[in-house]
């Protein structure tokens, strides 16, 4: 099975450099790699006390941020080194001020691993959610390198609890802890026996709480709401738009919206903007006056919809009928009850939220709409759900506290 694992691994290493012909982000992927041992050895200092933090991706590194500067105000001492998997990580967050090194992951392959780990000689490695490198982990372990991973989630669906899969669950045995997101995860490693488990929630929870605690006010969104309720529909793609827009389209008057594209492309804006037929302005060229005569604000930027959810009165977030939703956390820290499709499964906040009732899961644009309408004409509903959903973010804060706090008692 290692055999075919490293089968794996090497078909998608082709695979990209083919797709890289066309794809931008495949060959920033390669690019990100080239003569990275080179570059690790110009850059790190033999004998550095490294706290080593690899996330997949943005949404992985986002998660992970609240342990990072708790450690780093806790542990001045150590320098923080940061991998990626993903070039929308990395890409982003290169310039992360709280890390000292900022890097992709190599290629999980044996010989990766080794030169990476006598290069970078971490002290603590840090894992975020879903990364389980067969090669990184078994090579730490075999170094007596401790390594943790926290915000992890676990199902019985995954390959290590399957008969052919037993091999990979050495690679989990390799964690000297693991933090786990919820009860489900708990079990069903304890049930596999493992020990080294802590149920300490979701440190997503922390970094929304955060975000929200600064996000600054936006003139714009005040100019374009104007005391009238406003609708947001963030992270979309064009399966959610397709159910979201006929809605905006004939929604009565006295409500606004806002549309936040996942990918922010010419093509996207155009394909919203060809939808629309009601009145609608950009927000980065938007002046006042177009901001007072839209009934609908799109975002064609990055960075703004963490802010701008403070001026709705409700969500839809997009993903739901793609590759799984995005952030609903976002959102509901404002204290707005969050809609979305139906490819919620791996995401343990859905689950706590609709069973509240801060959350509502749909399937076509008939359940959208009448969501839609039956929170917007009952504001005594709407304000339940509201004040269940900040409660929900309120109350499930202090994971990164909990994380830090056993990583001192055993340092």
């Amino acid at each position: 099975m290692r055999w075919l694992y490293n089968l794996g691994i090497f078909g998608y290493y082709l695979l990209v450099r083919i797709v890289s012909l066309r794809n931008g982000k495949a060959r920033k992927w390669l690019e990100g790699r080239k003569d990275i041992f080179i570059r690790l050895r110009e850059t790190i200092q033999p004998g550095e006390p490294i706290l080593w933090f690899h996330a997949s991706s943005l949404g992985e590194f986002e998660q992970g941020r609240p342990v990072i500067e708790a450690i780093r105000a806790r542990w001045p001492e150590y320098k923080i080194l940061l991998t990626f998997f993903s070039p929308s990580g990395y890409e982003l967050r290169k310039s992360y001020p709280y890390a000292d090194y900022i890097f992709y992951l190599p290629l999980d392959t044996k010989k990766n691993a080794i030169r990476f780990i006598e290069i970078v000689r971490p002290t603590k490695v840090f894992f975020i959610k879903y990364e389980f490198w067969y090669h990184f982990l078994t090579q730490l372990k075999e170094e007596g390198i401790p390594t943790y991973i926290f915000s992890a989630l676990f199902r019985p669906s995954q390959i290590f609890f399957k008969p052919w899969g037993k091999w990979y669950l050495k690679a989990i045995r390799t964690y000297e802890h693991i933090f786990v997101q919820n009860q489900e995860s708990f079990d069903i490693l304890h049930r596999y026996g493992f020990k080294n488990v802590s149920l300490s929630g979701d440190t997503r929870l922390d970094r929304v709480g955060q975000i929200a605690d600064a996000s600054p006010k936006l003139e714009k969104l005040e100019i374009f709401g104007g005391g009238q309720k406003i609708i947001i529909a963030g992270s979309t793609w064009k399966e959610d738009e397709d159910l979201f827009i006929p809605y905006v389209n004939k929604s009565p008057s006295g409500l606004k919206f806002v549309i936040a594209p996942h990918e922010v492309t010419p093509q996207s804006l155009e394909r919203i903007t060809n939808a629309l037929e009601k009145p609608y302005t950009f927000y980065s060229t938007s002046s006042t006056q177009d901001l007072l005569d839209s009934d609908v604000l799109i975002v064609d930027g990055y960075g703004y919809l963490n802010s701008i959810y403070r001026y709705g009165i409700l969500a839809y977030i997009g993903g739901g009928f793609t590759s799984g939703i995005h952030s609903i956390l976002e959102p509901a820290v404002f204290g707005l009850p969050v809609i979305f499709g139906p490819d919620y499964h791996k995401f343990q906040e859905a689950y706590d939220m609709l069973s509240l009732g801060a959350a509502c899961a749909i399937s076509d644009s008939g359940e959208l709409e009448d969501q839609i309408e039956s929170l917007r004409m009952n504001p005594e509903m709407l304000n339940i759900a509201s004040n269940l959903a900040r409660g929900y973010v309120d109350k499930n804060r202090g994971a990164s506290r909990e994380i830090v706090n056993y990583l001192f008692t055993q340092k």
